[in-house]
């Protein structure tokens, strides 16, 4: 039998980064620009770097979010299209590391299982364990989470009553089969949210005899177009540097004037949503009994359209959207609440994420395990009275990377400073004065809905308050002061 080889030795470094998907990609990009000041590294679970866009193996996986704002600030995106797959992010992330040296500091296949922070030695101890079982314990002065906030070892799974009865396959998105066939099968989505939307679409392409979106209730849908004419013109002109940061800045006041017409005009905004529908879809479709919520617009995130393309299947009738509760699974497919049998050869069970803080890792300061669900947030990014901890937490109402790249240069910011004065420890007190406690994700979206209760909660005031506006955090994260009687540096 051939010696087993060797593990990786630990290692002990100023900044240790838990998580090398996007978050984890930009933060480590943040630390390499502040040159060999620092020490650090990254942890990766998983055996490959990527996050989010290297998990999702789904047909039409894709960000919902347009890539000028969801790419770095520090690196152009170039591609043809806004809203792009998932194999043109996982490679622009990817390249991302690579140019940056962050691969090189990449240890894959170490899943955190333990944070303890110890105030007499003033690091952390992160335990890790490999896949073959080998536990290896780091220090670090700094700890930081882009570990996201939902499992990545499981979605939402229900059980469906009689789902053994059913003689076809059931995949959940999250575990999407690899060389699953689709075509000339007829396919349910079970759901109504990004994926579902995403999904229908691309099981057309693929070749499915029918497929059809079956819901409990609607969600707001909004087709965009894939190509920026705006950013094609500006690229032309200007060199890309310049050319993505004009797009980037005209994409979040865009996308910021937007969701604040929908909130401030809720009703106005539902007859715009709809009459867009309608102009969309053939005459007499049933908009509102299928895309006419009963919640009002961005209380759940509104699921995008590029170019339509869940609009143009529909009226072409390769698709259908049956809005209806479910009665049980059959042999032949899903029987609804109406007695009607939805025919199907595949099922996919698109019903959501399960939420997760920081991987699952225990979280211990001084012996003491700390209850997240207890903690508060402090400027969306440190956790109460836990010391030199930082996570990436993304907007729910733009792109992710907007509020996680300004948490990974305060983050920098804050570190150097504590360098330069000479000091080792930063931590935020809550002691009541930022008000009543209010849920982190502020959102009625099924999966916040299940575990909010796993989540920290947000104050009512400033710095405890998590506010969803890119203006907002800019003025407070680049232009506040660290100083702030909140945040204790010592």
């Amino acid at each position: 039998m051939p010696p087993r080889p060797l593990a990786p030795p630990p290692l002990d470094v100023d900044v240790l980064v838990v998580g090398a998907g996007l978050s984890g990609i930009d933060a480590a990009c943040r630390l390499s620009m502040e040159g060999d000041r620092l020490s650090w590294a990254v942890l990766e679970a998983r055996d490959a770097t990527g996050g989010t866009w290297d998990l999702f193996r789904y047909p039409g996986v894709r960000s919902d979010s347009d890539m000028y704002t969801l790419g770095f600030p520090f690196r152009p995106w170039q591609g043809a299209t806004s809203i792009a797959p998932a194999a043109e992010i996982l490679q622009y992330l990817r390249d991302t590391a690579d140019e940056y040296r962050v691969t090189e500091r990449i240890h894959v296949g170490q899943r955190v299982t333990r944070l303890a922070w110890s105030s007499h030695d003033r690091r952390w101890t992160v335990t890790a364990r490999r896949g073959d079982g080998e536990v290896l314990e780091h220090r670090a002065r700094f700890v930081y989470l882009a570990t996201g906030y939902y499992s990545y070892a499981s979605g939402h799974v229900v059980d469906f009553p009689g789902q053994e009865d059913f003689a076809g396959e059931v995949v959940h998105p999250q575990q999407w089969p690899e060389g699953l066939p689709v075509a000339g099968r007829r396919v349910v989505v079970i759901g109504s949210g990004a994926t579902a939307v995403t999904l229908v679409p691309a099981l057309v392409a693929e070749g499915a005899e029918h497929v059809t979106m079956l819901q409990r209730s609607p969600s707001y849908v909004a087709a965009l177009p894939n190509v920026d004419p705006v950013a094609d013109a500006v690229r032309r002109w200007l060199p890309a540097s310049l050319a993505h940061g004009v797009v980037r800045a005209k994409n979040v006041a865009l996308s910021s004037l937007t969701y604040e017409f929908l909130r401030r005009r809720p009703v106005t905004g539902r007859k715009v949503l709809r009459r867009r529908l309608v102009e969309r879809l053939p005459e007499g479709y049933p908009v509102d009994v299928h895309f006419a919520p009963r919640y009002d617009p961005w209380d759940q995130r509104l699921c995008l359209s590029p170019d339509g393309d869940l609009l143009e299947v529909l009226s072409s009738g390769a698709a259908e959207v049956v809005t209806e509760t479910i009665d049980r699974f059959v042999p032949a497919g899903v029987r609804v609440s109406t007695g009607e049998v939805l025919a199907a050869d595949v099922v996919v069970t698109a019903t959501g994420l399960r939420l997760e803080l920081g991987g699952g890792a225990e979280l211990v300061v001084d012996g003491a395990p700390v209850d997240l669900s207890a903690a508060h947030v402090y400027k969306g990014c440190m956790l109460s009275d836990v010391p030199n901890l930082a996570l990436a937490v993304g907007y729910t109402n733009a792109s992710w990377t907007l509020r996680a790249d300004l948490t990974a240069r305060w983050f920098c910011a804050l570190v150097r400073r504590l360098d330069a004065r000479g000091l080792a420890v930063a931590v935020p007190r809550w002691d009541g004065s930022g008000g009543a406690d209010r849920p982190l994700l502020d959102f009625t979206s099924g999966y916040v809905q299940r575990g909010a209760h796993l989540l920290p909660h947000q104050g009512s005031r400033r710095p405890w308050r998590v506010v969803q506006s890119y203006a907002y955090d800019v003025a407070t994260m680049r232009l506040g002061r660290l100083d702030d009687g909140v945040l204790e540096l010592s």
